[in-house]
């Protein structure tokens, strides 16, 4: 692993206890002292239950997460993780846990983004209209391992209950929501705050181990670690035919300081693809 960030600080810029499987897996790999500011509030840049709305997209906020944290603990290097929900690339109709990763380096003027996206996630919403429904649809979803959610309407900025802990408080709170004037149902969603979401932090744990893995690889020019891929070239031709399949033929690699790009054989293919990957051989 390389000795670019060695006996450095490192500021772990989040709220709801990431820091338990970002932490270790740093400290190791890295050999940085990590740390967490007390009463740090990420909530300023956006909430899960949408009262504050994300300032820009998950790379801005991770990005004004971890400058916020490096401004005011006077350290130069610094770890947030945003996340997401989006349809997987292979199965569109499943929902899927994106997890965007970002190392800021301001000392060698360096940034580290890793993406990990997961289709294990108990990320879920639904309306409904009894005490037993919400009963049922939370043990569904993993309650009370996993937190629920409940608010008066899907968008809702008010009648917004968070870190119900048992069944008995998950009661009380529709019931609360239900028993209003005119009001028929109730909104409950996943709690998708690592802290409350077992889930969610193993998917955290997995994207940062993943940006590890990949961080040792140095740029040939100007050797700064991140030396990562950025695009891909496509269309390795089948030895039977020779038509292009959707197999890749190189790894573009970049590097994120100089802008030095070098394509890299993707030795495992060879030179051609097996018929069986042809869409005209074996359609």
């Amino acid at each position: 692993m390389t000795n670019y960030f060695k006996n450095r600080n490192l500021v772990i810029a989040t709220m709801h206890q990431k820091e338990v499987v970002i932490k270790p897996l740093l400290e190791k790999e890295l050999w940085v002292s990590c740390f967490v500011l007390k009463d740090f509030n990420t909530d300023i840049f956006g909430t899960f239950t949408r009262e504050i709305k994300r300032t820009g997209d998950m790379l801005d906020a991770a990005r004004l997460k971890i400058n916020y944290a490096m401004d005011i603990s006077w350290c130069d290097l610094g770890i947030s993780s945003e996340w997401s929900f989006w349809s997987h690339y292979w199965l569109p109709l499943i929902n899927s846990n994106f997890e965007l990763t970002l190392i800021i380096d301001r000392k060698n003027n360096l940034e580290i983004i890793w993406h990990h996206l997961s289709p294990d996630t108990n990320v879920n919403g639904k309306y409904i209209t009894s005490i037993e429904d919400v009963i049922k649809t939370s043990k569904d979803w993993g309650f009370p391992g996993h937190g629920i959610i409940v608010r008066l309407k899907e968008n809702s900025r008010f009648f917004i209950d968070k870190d119900i802990n048992n069944e008995s408080e998950l009661e009380k709170s529709v019931y609360k929501i239900l028993s209003l004037p005119f009001i028929k149902k109730a909104y409950i969603e996943t709690d998708m705050r690592a802290n409350r979401n077992p889930t969610r932090m193993k998917n955290i744990e997995l994207s940062v181990k993943d940006l590890l893995k990949n961080i040792n690889l140095e740029c040939p020019k100007c050797w700064t670690p991140w030396f990562t891929i950025t695009d891909i070239e496509w269309w390795l031709a089948c030895w039977l035919c020779l038509l292009p399949t959707s197999i890749p033929i190189y790894e573009i690699h970049t590097c994120s300081k100089c802008k030095f790009t070098q394509k890299v054989k993707i030795e495992k293919y060879g030179n051609y693809a097996d018929p069986w990957e042809c869409l005209h051989c074996n359609p």
